[in-house]
């Protein structure tokens, strides 16, 4: 029964998250924001409602801060192997060729993040607190929203000149009201956040079945779980043409979620959350950081041929991914 209620949860959110995603961009059609920056910002925070509303009541309701990291740190490995993935649409360059070399900006700052947080679990009880919250959260806050004014003054002059002869652009939803758009976008919100509150319920269970520890099923099962919405926004960003907003998405996604655990250590009032889990997350975190890496040089670099369906930094991202959950299983 535990896993029918886990399959049952990932269809819901799977379902949820495409209609998001449509309506996300039916206002990005209304109001004249780019699909770059819808995106980046808020296409990340909503499709991050999951890891949002798992990481919190992970540790208010259920006292699981294993989970709520792994969900995290699990997700920001997931998201960047979703954009691995994405090179395997047949006939299509490599996705790390599609995407504008501005997203460099929002996966540095990600590396950065994920850095603080190895730096965080290491130190433990070392690090300085404000109350029982972490020192490392309030970074976690500003650098977010410095990161997303950075990223926000550089669309806006990467989108600044305008061809006077630029076609005008077709409306894809003439038939679907401004209104409607934003009720419908909070609906499957709503949906989402409800889904996702009995998540960490359900991997507690997971790991007390299978005997694998809440560290390893809070990175792999709750962690792909919760990141449906970013893989099924992701891959109908592609169909459309709109490989920017599938890796604005993507990355964004990983901003927000470093920024999930400061809202974590805020309702975790045991202590520092990161000073209270076990130290396996570092590979969880190391390893994003590495994938992260890679698909830095795939955007630089910007190799336009492919392997048996996959660029070299495809490769490289799958095998760093596969390589961190069979370590995270080894040590449990």
């Amino acid at each position: 029964m535990i896993w029918l209620q886990f399959i049952f949860c990932t269809a819901v959110i799977l379902v949820a998250g495409a209609r998001l995603s449509r309506y996300g961009d039916v206002i990005a059609e209304k109001t004249g924001m780019s699909r770059t920056w819808i995106g980046v910002v808020m296409m990340a925070s909503v499709t991050s409602l999951p890891e949002l509303i798992t990481g919190v009541s992970s540790v208010a309701l259920f006292d699981l801060p294993n989970i709520a990291a792994g969900d995290v740190l699990g997700s920001c490995m997931f998201n960047i192997l979703i954009l691995a993935l994405l090179d395997l649409k047949p006939r299509s360059a490599p996705i790390s060729s599609q995407a504008h070399q501005g997203h460099v900006l929002t996966a540095g700052y990600g590396i950065l993040m994920l850095g603080l947080v190895t730096i965080g679990i290491v130190a433990g009880n070392r690090i300085p607190v404000v109350g029982w919250i972490g020192i490392y959260s309030l970074f976690f806050v500003f650098i977010y929203l410095g990161a997303m004014r950075m990223v926000f003054f550089y669309e806006k002059r990467r989108h600044n000149v305008v061809p006077d002869d630029a076609p005008v652009k077709e409306l894809l939803y003439p038939n679907v009201s401004r209104r409607r758009a934003f009720l419908m976008y909070a609906f499957f919100a709503v949906v989402i956040i409800a889904t996702a509150t009995w998540l960490p319920h359900i991997g507690e269970k997971i790991a007390a079945s299978t005997g694998l520890g809440t560290t390893f099923v809070g990175s792999l099962f709750i962690a792909l779980s919760t990141s449906l919405p970013e893989l099924v926004i992701a891959y109908s960003a592609l169909r459309i043409g709109a490989a920017d907003m599938a890796v604005g998405n993507l990355f964004g996604s990983n901003l927000f979620n470093i920024g999930i655990l400061a809202l974590d250590d805020l309702f975790y009032t045991k202590g520092a959350l990161l000073s209270n889990i076990t130290q396996t997350h570092v590979i969880t975190a190391n390893a994003a950081m590495a994938m992260t890496a890679v698909m830095i040089i795939g955007l630089t670099y910007q190799t336009k041929r492919k392997f048996l369906y996959l660029a070299w930094d495809s490769f490289a991202v799958i095998w760093i991914y596969i390589s961190a959950i069979w370590l995270l299983f080894a040590l449990q």
